[in-house]
């Protein structure tokens, strides 16, 4: 990342110009799979790279698969989704993932963020909060704001003093606009200090 990203995010935000220093932000090698960190996000309803379950990581494994792909999906489900339960509503949103990614699939780089919105969003099952991963994570998008997202909820309420029960989607994103255009890395600047507080805790 380079500096001047930084830069505008100290200049215009109070808590990340505390938080900032103290953090380092995780290098997190994106797949650039789409479809891969779908099924991640609707398996283990958390995408792979932020997981500390690594239960999708543990089937690919167990299937024998470093990537999965439309193509060897099968493999999963013979080899590692047998025994897993998987509730009716998302193994219907797998399949229909796995229909969409069969035929004619965009090419995801040339596409605009609202663009993925509404192609991904045509997906039956695959909510905002998915989307949202796909572009800050998979897509490495630069001005995602989560808004959904639970452990940003939480963060924010605390660190900028926000009332949970009062316009709580408008206050934070009132306060990401600020980052623009970087809301993404306001975002994981706020989600690895709550990793190092964790483990700063742990450590005591």
């Amino acid at each position: 990342m380079c500096l001047s990203i930084t830069q505008h995010l100290l200049e215009n935000d109070e808590v990340l110009k505390t938080i900032i220093p103290e953090v380092t932000l995780p290098d997190m090698a994106s797949t650039g799979q789409v479809f891969h960190d779908l099924m991640s996000c609707i398996i283990e309803q958390q995408i792979h790279y932020r997981s500390s379950k690594h239960t999708f990581t543990k089937l690919l494994q167990k299937a024998g698969l470093p990537l999965l792909t439309p193509d060897n999906f099968s493999e999963l489900e013979t080899k590692a989704l047998q025994g897993v339960k998987l509730s009716s509503r998302k193994y219907e949103t797998m399949v229909r993932i796995l229909e969409f990614f069969q035929q004619d699939v965009p090419d995801w780089q040339n596409l605009t963020d609202d663009e993925v919105r509404k192609t991904l969003g045509n997906i039956k099952g695959v909510g905002k909060w998915t989307i949202d991963m796909i572009l800050l994570y998979t897509l490495e998008r630069d001005n995602i704001f989560p808004v959904d997202d639970y452990h940003l909820k939480q963060l924010m309420v605390r660190l900028y003093q926000l009332d949970p029960k009062a316009k709580l989607a408008a206050n934070m994103k009132s306060i990401a606009e600020h980052w623009s255009p970087y809301r993404s890395y306001g975002v994981k600047y706020l989600l690895a200090f709550k990793a190092y507080e964790k483990e700063k805790s742990r450590l005591k």
